[in-house]
């Protein structure tokens, strides 16, 4: 394991191991090689962390992501006004395309979902509340990656994607700005490119842009 990211070593074991559990359940073996700890280290934290539900074992025995990091991803998010107060414009912007929407913020070199509506459609794309994605890819990536909104607003006032992040999905983002410039957040409309075409942009463009307007008023960011 790399040396200690926050200056204090358990802590920072016991988050790779919850990383290590990120993407799918994992035997221990699997611990040890992706967290690079010991087998009595990753044994001793996987068991600790269970007891504190925050990881559990599935029917194969293998260690898995517990049920208690729901309750804390949850208030987490509603410990974020923004989320809250963008919800009527998100559904909205939901009902009025048909597809999912999705409140991304920075954090650090990643984006996370802060709030998500999914599309009534049987073929949607779905992006839990929580999940972290790289920026640079995606609509909202490029979008939030940029060190400054100036080049999105100045034209259309959107960045659309077509197949980027995800085969066979586009999506349209759009800046949501406070009174002094800052680029606080990235609202986006994705879908399925058979629905929103290869131009998403043309398709839900005005709408995502009007989305994040609204997100800005009732979040009380604008002048």
């Amino acid at each position: 394991m790399e040396s200690s990211v926050s200056g204090v070593g358990v802590v920072d074991k016991a988050v790779a191991v919850l990383a290590a559990l990120e993407d799918r359940p994992a035997s221990l073996a699997d611990l040890v090689g992706q967290t690079g700890l010991s087998r009595a280290t990753a044994h001793r934290l996987a068991v600790a962390l269970e007891q504190h539900g925050l990881v559990r074992r599935d029917d194969e025995g293998r260690f898995a992501l517990g049920v208690r990091l729901i309750e804390l991803g949850r208030a987490a998010v509603d410990a974020i006004p923004l989320a809250e107060s963008a919800r009527p414009a998100l559904a909205e912007l939901r009902d009025t395309t048909g597809e999912s929407v999705q409140l991304y913020v920075r954090d650090g070199d990643r984006r996370v979902c802060i709030a998500a509506l999914e599309s009534p459609h049987g073929l949607r794309t779905i992006v839990p509340m929580g999940a972290a994605l790289p920026l640079g890819v995606g609509s909202a990536g490029r979008l939030l990656a940029v060190a400054g909104p100036a080049a999105v607003v100045r034209g259309r006032g959107w960045v659309e994607s077509v197949g980027e992040r995800e085969a066979g999905v586009a999506s349209v983002s759009a800046p949501v700005l406070a009174a002094d410039g800052r680029l606080v957040a990235a609202v986006s409309v994705s879908g399925p490119i058979e629905r929103t075409t290869r131009r998403p942009g043309h398709r839900y463009g005005a709408a995502v842009v009007d989305a994040a307007r609204r997100v800005e008023v009732s979040a009380g960011l604008s002048a």
